[in-house]
């Protein structure tokens, strides 16, 4: 089964549910189901998909209308495109566009908002 068909929840050869899929060291049903509720619980959700490294596995960057991000490994960069479609939602490609002005903001204003909580040493 490809890597798609995992991420929509298809069925084993057998026709039991698929569980837990693991691809390229990924959890895939883990990603897709922590994106699913990003995308849900936030507006104006978009995708950056970033390039793997030498020390680091491909990831997407899901970013909110406000700038409130998260981050996941996922198995390709092709994965990441295709994951972020499944989504319904825009998807870059970070090296072409770079990050949004929006996602640099959420992180000054989380520093800030630690230092003031005093949260942060």
């Amino acid at each position: 089964m490809g890597w798609l068909n995992r991420l929509r929840g298809g069925r084993s050869s057998s026709g039991g549910a698929v569980r837990h899929r693991v691809v390229n060291g990924v959890d895939t049903t883990a990603v897709r189901a922590h994106c699913e509720r990003f995308v849900a619980t936030r507006r104006g959700v978009e995708a950056y998909v970033e390039p793997a490294t030498n020390v680091t596995a491909s990831t997407i960057v899901l970013i909110a209308h406000d700038g409130e991000w998260t981050r996941r490994a996922v198995p390709s960069r092709q994965a990441g495109f295709q994951l972020g479609q499944l989504l319904g939602i825009p998807v870059y490609d970070v090296n072409q566009t770079g990050y949004p002005g929006r996602m640099r903001e959420w992180n000054s204003r989380q520093r800030h908002q630690d230092r003031t909580d005093g949260t942060a040493g």
